[in-house]
């Protein structure tokens, strides 16, 4: 009778793996609008005059306000003073409000406007349309990472002393699933609409609004969870013990453990997002093809299928510190093999392989870092410390994709922006083994198993 009691819902399987798929068809809808304009760069050019330039400051506008304006920070200090079920509905809404923005600004009813003649009296380098579709995907960015950090400390909360590693992978591997879908349907649905680059962008709004639908039935879940933690006991413990203080946030930038992570996080995910940006557009003109994103869709597939797996050899053997030195050192032999190996021998196959391959290191190193930060980082800042990852993995993602595009207009070609990537891989295989022997030292546990 006590155990009945006291069961929790998250004690049932059932319960918080559906948990943990609604708050993970959020996130893919999320990263697939991230990607719907990748496969259609060239089509860009041609329709709305956008350079590699223009669309290198459209991909880095994602990350504008979160860098910028340190919406990161507050998104961190929220979570963590409002909770996940208020902060996962701010988040999915700015999706939706972004990605409307974004759709208007790429639409025929945007031509001829005043909005648009005002746009582009000014910056003339940067068409209207990129300028407000740049704002829009501002405000859609800072839902986006808001909702990662959200939904790392919702998977914290439903899986704490369970299978967080495997969740947590699992969550991700749903999550790049997008890309997938992304670089297949975003050509697809542009074709069934006489090429146009607004109805692609339209079809993701609309998803996004379904990811809002999904974490609202998330949120009517974790209140029972709530309710049934504050019935036993546990909840009343946790508000006590685990109350956030604006002083604590101290506690995250004096952490050595802490830079280590971040400094590795930022250098690793800006060799791989921005990758995604010119992927399609590498592949098409290295290989003489027009597939190219069909190609690079390859890239999440078998980081989908492996990442759960990673995740709960993690939870039941540990090596995440090891782990997240192969997965570098994987990403710098890809990156090399793009700039040198695949223009020598232009292949479809060995350009499959490749991206194959980076797969793997995109799920060795995800896999490995996120369930690592709850070791290192005390739990009620836990949310702002994830906060402030992303914030400092935003400045690698906003200044990068500008970088490349500038690279790529002056040199007309991919093998220095690949070297750059590389370049990244090198530094953070570095950091990666300062991570392991500062783990051996302090005795955080990377190397540990999650269950116990």
């Amino acid at each position: 009778m006590t155990q009945t009691i006291h069961r929790k819902l998250n004690d049932s399987a059932f319960a918080r793996w559906s948990a943990l798929i609604l708050i993970s068809l959020m996130m893919f809808f999320a990263y697939m609008f991230v990607d719907m304009l990748s496969p259609l760069k060239e089509l860009l050019d041609t329709t709305l005059n956008w350079n590699s330039t223009t669309f290198g400051t459209y991909a880095a506008s994602e990350y504008f306000l979160n860098v910028f304006c340190f919406f990161l920070i507050f998104a961190g200090v929220i979570l963590d003073k409002m909770g996940i079920r208020f902060t996962g509905l701010l988040s999915a809404s700015l999706m939706v409000i972004g990605a409307c923005i974004k759709f208007y600004a790429m639409s025929e009813w945007f031509v001829g406007t005043g909005l648009e003649a005002w746009l582009n009296s000014w910056w003339v380098d940067l068409p209207g349309s990129a300028k407000l579709a740049c704002f829009g995907f501002m405000i859609f960015g800072c839902g986006c990472e808001m909702a990662g950090t959200t939904v790392s400390k919702s998977i914290a909360k439903w899986f704490k002393g369970k299978e967080m590693a495997m969740a947590m992978g699992l969550e991700m591997s749903i999550a790049r699933l997008g890309v997938f879908a992304a670089m297949w349907l975003s050509p697809m649905v542009s074709g069934a609409f006489n090429a146009s680059v607004s109805a692609p962008v339209a079809f993701g709004a609309v998803l996004l609004m379904i990811g809002l639908i999904f974490y609202f039935v998330f949120v009517l879940m974790d209140r029972k969870l709530d309710a049934q933690l504050e019935a036993c006991g546990e909840f009343e413990k946790e508000a006590s013990e685990e109350e956030f203080k604006f002083s604590d946030l101290g506690k995250i930038f004096t952490s050595k453990m802490f830079w280590l992570v971040a400094l590795l996080c930022v250098l690793y995910y800006s060799a791989i997002f921005p990758l995604q940006r010119y992927a399609p557009d590498f592949l098409d003109k290295t290989l003489a093809i027009t597939n190219g994103a069909q190609l690079f869709s390859c890239f999440p597939i078998l980081a989908m299928c492996l990442t759960p797996f990673l995740g709960a050899f993690i939870d039941r053997k540990g090596k995440a510190a090891s782990m997240l030195m192969v997965g570098s050192l994987i990403m710098i032999a890809c990156h090399l093999s793009f700039a040198f190996l695949l223009p020598m021998f232009p292949s479809k196959v060995l350009a499959v392989a490749i991206i194959a391959i980076l797969g793997v290191s995109f799920s060795l190193v995800p896999a490995a870092l996120w369930p690592s930060v709850p070791k290192i980082i005390d739990e009620r800042i836990l949310g702002s410390a994830y906060c402030v990852i992303f914030w400092i993995q935003n400045w690698g993602l906003l200044l990068v994709p500008v970088i490349i595009g500038k690279v790529l207009d002056a040199t007309g070609g991919y093998t220095m922006p690949m070297l750059i990537f590389s370049s990244f891989g090198v530094v953070a295989l570095f950091i990666g083994m300062l991570l392991k022997r500062e783990d051996k030292k302090k005795g955080y546990g990377m190397e540990l198993p999650n269950i116990k």
